[in-house]
């Protein structure tokens, strides 16, 4: 059973690639090709739209990490989080999260080359990734390709939601290591 169950996980993703469009095409009715290539040329036009808003918001974190903004406020709250017992090591990950996803992963490898991707801290780390979200970028990017000016209550229900995953990261991350 378990080598007939590997040898369908290999073919599930081709079979579907397959499947589908001899689906649409066969009993749908459905001109596969000329509907990709619609698809596409819609996707290019979004794809053009959105690239001022992605510019703009990496502009903004590449500025914030620059100016030495982001050390200052991990100096700031230290002394909140040592009180609760969170790393300051993983603290720089919390904050940067929520601006940008490929600078977290770069604050991660830090993390890991300085305490190891086994240790507390990385686990932490690592579960934090998993937990939140690149709000700001993410905002951004939807908000801004569809011409929403006013967002209302979605930048802080998208923090608070980043806030509520680095806690229960640690929360669970105290729990099970």
């Amino acid at each position: 059973m378990k080598d007939f169950l590997n040898a369908a996980a290999h073919w599930v993703v081709p079979l579907l690639l397959l499947g589908i469009p001899l689906y649409a095409y066969a009993f749908r009715k459905i001109r596969v090709y000329e509907s990709f290539i619609e698809g596409a040329k819609e996707g290019f036009w979004i794809g053009v739209k959105i690239i001022p808003y992605l510019v703009g918001i990496l502009v903004a974190i590449g500025m914030f990490r620059a100016s030495g903004a982001m050390d200052l406020l991990v100096g700031l709250l230290r002394p909140l989080t040592s009180l609760v017992g969170f790393p300051p090591e993983a603290l720089p990950v919390a904050l940067l999260r929520p601006l940008s996803g490929s600078g977290t992963l770069g604050l991660i490898s830090d993390v890991f080359k300085t305490f190891g991707p086994d240790g507390f801290i990385g686990r932490l780390v690592s579960v934090m990734e998993g937990s939140t979200e690149t709000t700001f970028y993410v905002l951004a990017i939807y908000f801004g390709s569809v011409a929403i000016r006013k967002t209302r209550h979605a930048l802080p229900a998208s923090l608070l939601g980043d806030l509520t995953g680095v806690v229960a990261a640690y929360i669970v991350c105290r729990l099970l290591f």
